[in-house]
């Protein structure tokens, strides 16, 4: 530095405390910006929990009679169904009615939205398969 002229050694020193002052301002405007907020997470459906089946009417299974009902379900936020309607039948009424009467019971995962849970609906098939061999009991049926 002694072979600078005493102006220039006295430009650089004047220019030092502007250089502290900007390095200190950009630490100050780095820890005052907030660090982005997680992203929430994704909605998620409904799910089947605890399904026990419905009860198979033992005339009806010994005659094999079977079918589908498929039934709209709306559902609480805490899993359970509120509300629960035939869209379409399985083709005999007393089988309708034990699916909706099973489905009334079971328990369900609720949907989420924003990790909360929340109401919603579903479709539930019910399928009504004769049992192969015929339960004992059918002689007093046929």
């Amino acid at each position: 530095m002694s072979g600078q002229p005493a102006s220039h050694r006295r430009n650089r020193l004047h220019l030092l405390p502007a250089l502290a002052c900007a390095a200190l301002l950009s630490a100050c405007q780095q820890g005052a910006q907030q660090p982005e907020a997680p992203a929430p997470p994704a909605p998620t459906p409904p799910m089947a929990q605890e399904t026990p089946p419905p009860d198979y009417p033992p005339e009806l299974a010994c005659r094999q009679v079977g079918g589908t009902a498929l039934l709209n379900v709306a559902l609480a936020a805490n899993g359970y169904a509120v509300k629960v309607e035939i869209v379409s039948s399985s083709g005999n009424a007393t089988l309708d009615e034990a699916a909706v009467a099973a489905v009334r019971e079971w328990k369900f995962r609720p949907a989420t939205v924003r990790g909360q849970p929340t109401t919603s609906k579903l479709q539930v098939p019910v399928k009504f398969t004769p049992p192969n061999p015929p339960p004992d009991e059918c002689n007093q049926y046929l």
